[in-house]
């Protein structure tokens, strides 16, 4: 197996890689449809392709550390496992927020889910997790930059919510459970933009070996926006 030139072993992680990828995306465009649609059967259908994930993340993981013992690479190659086994999390992470979306189907329906642009949001966080792999794949310094950029608007809208529901549960028939459900399910998108900004940094550090160090967390971004 690991006959082969190094760098045919690293471009077949690489695809792995985009290929969980694009399941990690579609099963979290899926999760916030299904909440919009109230749609059970696809919420099961999510559940079972987020263990599928989870199955493609442990295997894809074991790849690259019988990759790194039986082939020891060093300089770029190294950088290169290195970043497709964080990436690798990253994306499984980003599988389970999936599902918490959709564990709160129960507690919300698609009146409350009118009042809160989650669709627009989520295909943002979506954009900026495409986009994170693209640069990866181009080895993109310019791209992983620009992703890393889009966080601010993301975190414009977590905000913009946060600030809605504190708003709305003032009024004493406010519906105090579903604005719980809605102020999470921004917050899982919001985390899902933190994780493609994590592999935005994660493509700095393999074209550069720079680590990159961000120097507010989104807690405290979301803070310092409501002060202002």
């Amino acid at each position: 197996m690991y006959d082969r030139p190094v760098h045919e072993h690293i471009k077949e992680l690489s695809e792995a890689l985009v290929q969980l990828s694009d399941k990690v995306l579609q099963n979290f465009y899926d999760a916030l449809t299904a909440v919009r649609n109230q749609d059970e059967q696809q919420a099961r259908e999510i559940r079972l392709i987020d263990d599928e994930i989870d199955l493609t993340e442990v295997r894809l993981e074991e790849r690259c550390l019988a990759f790194l013992a039986l082939q020891q690479p060093v300089a770029r190659d190294l950088r290169t496992i290195v970043t497709i086994m964080k990436i690798n999390d990253d994306l499984e992470r980003i599988g389970d927020l999936a599902v918490h979306i959709i564990e709160r189907m129960p507690e919300i329906n698609s009146e409350m889910l009118d009042k809160f642009d989650f669709e627009k949001m989520g295909h943002h966080a979506g954009e900026m997790t495409s986009k994170a792999i693209e640069a990866f794949v181009n080895k993109d310094r310019i791209l992983a930059d620009r992703v890393e950029a889009m966080d601010e608007e993301i975190d414009g809208m977590h905000s913009a919510v946060f600030k809605k529901v504190a708003r709305q549960m003032k009024d004493s028939e406010a519906d105090v459970d579903q604005l719980i459900a809605a102020l999470s399910i921004s917050r899982y998108i919001e985390r899902m933009a933190d994780h493609a900004t994590r592999i935005a940094g994660e493509v700095i550090y393999l074209v550069t070996g720079e680590i990159a160090r961000h120097s507010e967390s989104s807690y405290e971004k979301l803070i310092q926006s409501l002060k202002d």
